[in-house]
């Protein structure tokens, strides 16, 4: 069991879920790069907007997000959620974030390894 992380504009190559709370511009409900989409695991629109208008503060917006995966509700529901596709197989993490490795994704990979999913 692998997690990895794509563009939701790519091909995928394994089990996808899209972990963005908005949907992706130009891109079809009915899309097959989508896969499932798990907007719950997401960060809040107040904290999706806030690292908007404050993009050098990356460390500062993990930290936060991680205290909201951390909590209990929604978002730690589909955390959950992932950890369980995480446990059956590979499982890729899409976004529409031009730099995933600055998104919201790698913090999520980060949660899933934190529970026992590479």
């Amino acid at each position: 069991m692998t997690v990895s992380i794509a563009r939701v504009y790519d091909d995928p190559d394994d089990h996808r879920v899209l972990v963005d709370r908005l949907w992706p511009r130009g891109v079809h409900k009915d899309d097959p790069r989508v896969g499932r989409w798990l907007k719950e695991v997401a960060p809040s629109n107040d904290l999706r907007k806030w690292y908007h208008g404050h993009p050098d503060e990356y460390d500062a917006f993990t930290v936060r997000y991680r205290t909201e995966l951390d909590r209990p509700g929604a978002q730690a529901d589909a955390l959950a959620e992932l950890v369980r596709l995480g446990e059956a197989g590979d499982v890729e993490l899409a976004t529409s974030a031009k730099d995933p490795a600055r998104s919201h994704v790698p913090t999520i990979v980060a949660a899933l390894a934190d529970r026992g999913v590479r």
